[in-house]
């Protein structure tokens, strides 16, 4: 794509949502915040390139990871490093998982729980149903787990997709046999339960976490690989539909909102001229305090606040490109984006 302008693009200072946004680019060695006019107030050098996720925690703490060689043969969204840091950059905390990817979350207790991968058994991976035949990843196929640790980095609970009826959650037919089955988001829920989703299943539920079942989940194709389904106080499910190989549509993404009970989208934004807000992979959702909604366009590094009503009142570019391989060069994507308000428990009396 060519750009013709990087940074803010467009504000809309009467109807927006007034606060400052973390940019965190793709495997990037800095990930830093902006105001509402795209100016940078504050920066994090990092210890290497950032895996994936990074995100602020109360008390201006920002948590993250960093991508590491080891481990598993799969590159994509890989992390393997997770560090927590301080406002000022210090090092407060890590935990080494050579297999950890996508999405990592500090929950109330001080635990951290995140998402890793794990080798199939050859039984296992013949069991796994649908997908691209022969597109194992030297000849293996890796399953998710659900993976919480301690302070200490102590496992303290864990859960394996493999250890379901693995029949039960065939592969969407596009996608490649080296993953079962791509799981880019752990949310923990009100009640400390898991909100789940797997990109390459179209499906995502909640997880008890004393039984290990799903409470609830729902599969849909039409969603064409979903991503960062959060849990909204009323109960709904915000999340972020890429829009892939779905044939009665052009390709497109959509933000949308879920009745989890019935499946009914109470709400859901795209762009009217469809292909032009789309990413094939990657993408986040987030509810704003005032009912807007900022989502990304991941692989062009865009960030967008939406109001109910689908208006545009806040548009930015990430400006930093720099080489990422599996981009095949020169590119400024970003996993996720998120947006605090100035007086939250994060920004509260930094900036």
């Amino acid at each position: 794509m060519r750009y013709h302008q990087l940074g803010l693009l467009h504000h809309d200072p009467q109807r927006s949502f007034a606060g400052y946004t973390l940019v965190a680019p793709l495997r990037h060695s800095a990930v830093f915040l902006v105001d509402m006019e795209g100016a940078e107030v504050h920066r994090w050098e990092l210890p290497g390139p950032l895996g994936s996720k990074a995100y602020l925690l109360p008390g201006g703490h920002l948590l993250f990871s960093t991508f590491t060689q080891e481990g598993t043969p799969i590159k994509e969204a890989k992390g393997g490093h997770i560090y927590e840091m301080d406002w000022d950059g210090n090092i407060v905390w890590e935990h080494v998982d050579h297999d950890q990817h996508h999405d990592i979350r500090r929950l109330d207790n001080g635990n951290t729980v995140y998402i890793a991968w794990e080798e199939m058994s050859n039984d296992e991976q013949a069991r796994v149903q649908g997908g691209l035949p022969g597109t194992e990843r030297d000849g293996k196929t890796y399953s998710d787990i659900f993976r919480e640790v301690n302070p200490a980095g102590e496992v303290v609970w864990e859960w394996h997709l493999k250890d379901q009826v693995i029949e039960d959650f065939p592969l969407a037919p596009d996608c490649e046999r080296f993953e079962f089955a791509h799981s880019n988001s752990c949310a923990p829920t009100p009640d400390g339960n898991y909100l789940v989703n797997f990109r390459s299943l179209d499906t995502m539920g909640v997880i008890d976490r004393a039984s290990g079942d799903f409470l609830w989940k729902r599969t849909d194709r039409h969603w064409g690989h979903p991503h960062n389904p959060e849990m909204l106080p009323n109960g709904n499910v915000t999340f972020y539909a890429n829009g892939m190989f779905n044939p009665s549509q052009p390709l497109h993404s959509r933000a949308m909102e879920m009745n989890p009970s019935t499946g009914e989208i109470v709400w859901q934004f795209t762009d009217p001229q469809r292909w032009t807000f789309f990413s094939p992979i990657m993408g986040s959702v987030q509810r704003l305090g005032n009912g807007n909604t900022l989502t990304i366009e991941a692989v062009f590094g865009r960030i967008i606040e939406v109001t109910p009503g689908s208006d545009l009142v806040w548009d930015y570019i990430n400006p930093v490109f720099h080489n990422i391989p599996i981009f095949g060069g020169d590119a400024n994507p970003l996993f996720r984006a998120y947006r605090y308000a100035g007086d939250s428990e994060e920004i509260g009396g930094r900036l």
